[in-house]
């Protein structure tokens, strides 16, 4: 399982990276490998605003449909279109095929998240 180092994460497997004073969010790598070929990917409207722990789309594979999970309260800024199209590459780049990006309202929630290790974990529990 691959991990990235400045990312945070949830329990339920999202990933969040600050950058340029926004969050970009994707699933982890253990997300992608549980799920296996990603098929299609719902994503949320530009302007739409959701609180911590919100369902904000959907992605489906082959095998199952799981919810994506907003990991901070925020305001969603731009979303990754190219995943309508080829919504595999998650499966290939999980840390660089971002699903969302979104400017948060409350900042201090970054420290709420789990560390990488924290993450491990979580996702070793699992197995």
């Amino acid at each position: 399982m691959n991990l990235d180092a400045n990312a945070r994460y949830l329990e339920s497997h999202e990933w969040s990276r600050q950058e340029d004073g926004l969050i970009v969010c994707g699933i982890s790598d253990h997300a992608q490998e549980s799920l296996s070929d990603v098929v299609f990917v719902e994503l949320p409207e530009v302007g739409t605003t959701f609180s911590k722990g919100d369902v904000f789309g959907v992605v489906e594979s082959v095998k199952a449909a799981s919810d994506l999970y907003m990991s901070m309260d925020g305001e969603i800024v731009e979303i990754n279109e190219a995943l309508e199209d080829e919504p595999e590459v998650i499966n290939s780049d999980p840390y660089g095929a971002w699903m969302i990006k979104f400017k948060p309202s409350d900042p201090s929630q970054w420290d709420s998240l789990l560390s990488p290790e924290q993450y491990q974990e979580v996702a070793e529990a699992e197995e």
